[in-house]
């Protein structure tokens, strides 16, 4: 009974946090869109005056927002993580020595709560990497975000997309000074693909992304910002 509910309340946690992901996709596509104000831009001119082509009010509040949501998904990212290794645990806790009918039964109960976990995690599967384990899946907590990307930059022909939430950038997970790391991991890689995973719109998506030259500033085009 006690892994029937705990199935059922990381399930409303994996809903809870759907919506806050559509939420915030919706909030940073309204401050990216042209001529917008980005997640971190400017909101006075170069004057020192508020802009005028924004509605100021807004943006701030819409930028609190987004604020909020993120703290809030990465705990209840936490909760849902903590509840996730206790099914598994559970499941190969329980698993049976014997082929005795009630250690089967209790073996069958256990697995049949990791498999509706793992159904409950559709939204979240890594395109291209059917394998990739529950566990893993739900791990994977975005560091960085793309809050600005050139027109015909690499990362932009490559396919990051702005709002492109970055889970892992080559050999670059997480951690301290992300961005200098990030900075080094393209330079260590001129010329060569990096490997990239980004969530989007609630799902993992797997791409690969060359560092290289071209005709505007740096190796990629685009600029993250951490999370």
């Amino acid at each position: 009974m006690v892994g029937a509910n705990l199935k059922s309340e990381t399930i409303k946690l994996m809903d809870k946090r759907s919506g806050m992901e559509t939420e915030m996709n919706a909030i940073i596509e309204q401050l990216c869109q042209p001529g917008g104000p980005g997640l971190s831009g400017n909101l006075v001119d170069s004057e020192g005056f508020p802009r005028a082509d924004i509605d100021i009010p807004v943006v701030r509040a819409q930028r609190h927002r987004l604020a909020e949501l993120k703290n809030d998904h990465q705990e209840i990212t936490e909760k849902i993580n903590v509840n996730i290794q206790i099914l598994h645990s559970s499941r190969l806790a329980t698993t049976p020595k014997d082929s005795g009918s009630h250690g089967g039964s209790t073996n069958q109960n256990a697995s049949d709560i990791g498999a509706a976990a793992s159904a409950s995690l559709q939204n979240l599967v890594l395109k291209g990497s059917p394998s990739a384990s529950d566990v893993d899946m739900i791990s994977s907590i975005p560091f960085a975000m793309v809050d600005e990307i050139a027109d015909a930059s690499p990362a932009a022909e490559d396919g990051l997309q702005l709002g492109d939430q970055i889970v892992q950038f080559g050999n670059v997970k997480a951690g301290d000074n992300l961005l200098q790391k990030l900075s080094s991991e393209a330079q260590m890689n001129q010329g060569q693909p990096v490997p990239v995973i980004v969530m989007r719109q609630g799902a993992l998506v797997d791409l690969t992304v060359t560092p290289r030259t071209w005709q505007g500033r740096g190796l990629l085009g685009c600029h993250f910002r951490i999370m």
